[in-house]
This record gives structure tokens, C-alpha cells and sequence, in this order.
């Protein structure tokens, strides 16, 4: 699948994507891709969130493809039984977020938990970093492995974000690209 054959849609996390943020990048450099804005990113609500995504999902023209990072890809994991079946074709995952961990950002909407377990009705893929300060190696891969998407090791590479250094990312669009060629 080519970058102009789908809506590729980005769903940031928490607080949203900055200006440097891979994902802001790739909604600039990529045609078909635009940003699921949502009410308010600074106190999430889950209901909200997985309604905006569910929307935009069925206002899209063409096939989606998900790009979802940190609270992102908790929101599209909650979303994908809803969505209407077979619109999406897959879904690119990073930094997952530990949402069950205690004490996690009292900001965020306790209904985030428990992170979905049902495997996802789509292709995809989780990419996950040994450092993340937001969610243990270990917790990622069980998620991604009860999902049945592929898993990703990043290494050492924080929260795949700004702050982790992850502003361009080539290494994930190069990923991306390879993602969405094994889509067809």
C-alpha cells in the first residue's frame, strides 16, 4: 500500500504531539495523513477520545491506516471493536503507556484502564523501547503479543518522542514504509 492509497490518521497522546514530534513531522511530510485533534489533551476523558477516533475513522474516504503514539495507542486499542470492520487496515503503535501502572498521571482518565486485551481486528505493529520510563519492556510485549501485532525492539530509545530524541525518527518512518508495504 502506498502513503497515497490510504488516510493515514495520527493520534497523538497525552498532551498531544509538538511541533518536532515524529508524528507532527510525518503529518507535514505525508500527504494523505492528518492529526485526530480531540477535545482536550491535557485531561483525556477514554469515552471522548475513542468517540473522536471512531468519527474520524468513518468520515475517512479512503482505507486508514492508524499511526498511534503513548495514549494514542491505548485510545485506538479501545476504539478498535467499534470501528466499522475492514476500514482500517492497520495501525503503527509506539510508547505504549503503562495505564495500569499505580500512581500513572492523575491527569488521564482512570477508564484508560485496563488496557484492552482482545486482539486487534487489524494488522499492526508496536513499537517498543527498553527505557521507557511510561511502560516496562516486558508489559509491551505481552500487550502486543495478546494484540497480535508485531513486536518492535526499539532499545534504548526513552519514550519515542521529542524528549527521547525522537523528533524526526527516520528509523520509524523507514518502519512505517516497510509497514505499509506489507499491507498490500
Amino acid at each position: 500500500m502506498k502513503t497515497s492509497d490510504c488516510d493515514i490518521l495520527i493520534v497523538p497522546g497525552y498532551e498531544n504531539s509538538g511541533v518536532d514530534h515524529w508524528q507532527s513531522r510525518w503529518e507535514r511530510q505525508l500527504s494523505t495523513a492528518r492529526r485526530i485533534e480531540q477535545q482536550d489533551w491535557d485531561a483525556p476523558v477514554k469515552e471522548d477520545w475513542v468517540k473522536r477516533i471512531v468519527q474520524d475513522v468513518k468520515r475517512a474516504k479512503r482505507p486508514v491506516v492508524l499511526v498511534g503514539h503513548s495514549l494514542g495507542v491505548v485510545a485506538i486499542a479501545h476504539a478498535a471493536p467499534l470501528l466499522a470492520k475492514g476500514k482500517v487496515q492497520g495501525a503503527f503503535l509506539a510508547g505504549l503507556p503503562d495505564v495500569e501502572r499505580p500512581g500513572f498521571v492523575p491527569e488521564i482518565d482512570r477508564a484508560f484502564a485496563p488496557i484492552p486485551r482482545d486482539p486487534l481486528p487489524f494488522p499492526s505493529v508496536l513499537v517498543a523501547s527498553r527505557t521507557d520510563p511510561h511502560c516496562d519492556y516486558e508489559k509491551a510485549e505481552d500487550i502486543a503479543y495478546a494484540w497480535g501485532s508485531a513486536i518492535v525492539d526499539a532499545g534504548d530509545a526513552g519514550h519515542i518522542n521529542t524528549d527521547s530524541g525522537h523528533g524526526p525518527w527516520p528509523e520509524g518512518l523507514m518502519r512505517f514504509a516497510g509497514f505499509l508495504k506489507h499491507l498490500g
